[in-house]
């Protein structure tokens, strides 16, 4: 790679839309910038949201910015679960939303550290082989399950067709997904708002925050 790949070096803060891949932005920014590019940490296509990018020299520094605890918005229909724990999936079960008092228990259940499967449309590898292509093969496999960390769930609202909307602070590697599928849904929609002190309100592809400075944020 030549060595005006690694210039310009730092972070860049990115809205992804719902459609496009991470890697889809992550190769976008490359084009437009010539410099070397990378993540700390991916959306899923149906989402939206913040994506933190490194460029150039800074992505030497991933280790320092992948592992991050994230905010997310979330609405989650509490009707039907899907294949895939998201609106791409197919309907695998329909069925009536919990009452109040129950879906507060089952929100209370998910605060704090929590085990749940992982999504099987995911990019973890199973047997050597990422997850969602065996997924796409119709390949019934037994998820492995995570320990994740809810470190708030607030409740914002819902209606009367058993969609609710919640705002988490999870540790990294959560996915929300899974929670959706513990309290009996699947995502309808999905927002990352935060990374670490990063937020979505800062977001803008053509700047570029030094590496220094972006590092003194983590460090605060």
């Amino acid at each position: 790679m030549p060595p005006r790949a690694l210039s310009p070096s730092g972070v860049l803060l990115v809205d992804k839309p719902v459609g496009p891949t991470s890697f889809d932005i992550v190769a976008a920014t490359r084009r437009r910038t010539g410099a070397r590019t990378g993540h700390a940490g991916t959306l899923d296509p149906f989402a939206s949201g913040l994506l933190l990018l490194l460029s150039g020299a800074t992505t030497r520094l991933q280790g320092r910015f992948v592992g991050l605890d994230k905010r997310y918005v979330t609405e989650i229909d509490l009707t039907a679960r899907t294949s895939t724990g998201d609106p791409e999936g197919e309907i695998v079960e329909e069925h009536e939303p919990p009452g109040a008092d129950e879906l507060e228990q089952r929100l209370e259940a998910l605060t704090g550290v929590v085990e749940l499967p992982i999504p099987a449309a995911s990019a973890v590898k199973i047997g050597g082989e990422r997850a969602y292509k065996l997924h796409r093969r119709g390949v019934a496999v037994e998820m492995p399950v995570r320990r994740m960390t809810v470190h708030e769930l607030l409740f914002h609202d819902s209606d009367e067709l058993g969609i609710v909307t919640l705002d988490l602070l999870v540790s990294s590697g959560t996915y929300v997904r899974s929670i959706a599928e513990a309290l009996g849904g699947h995502c309808r929609a999905l927002r990352r708002t935060e990374i670490g002190p990063f937020s979505i309100d800062e977001a803008d592809a053509e700047r570029i925050i030094p590496p220094e400075d972006a590092l003194a944020r983590l460090d605060a």
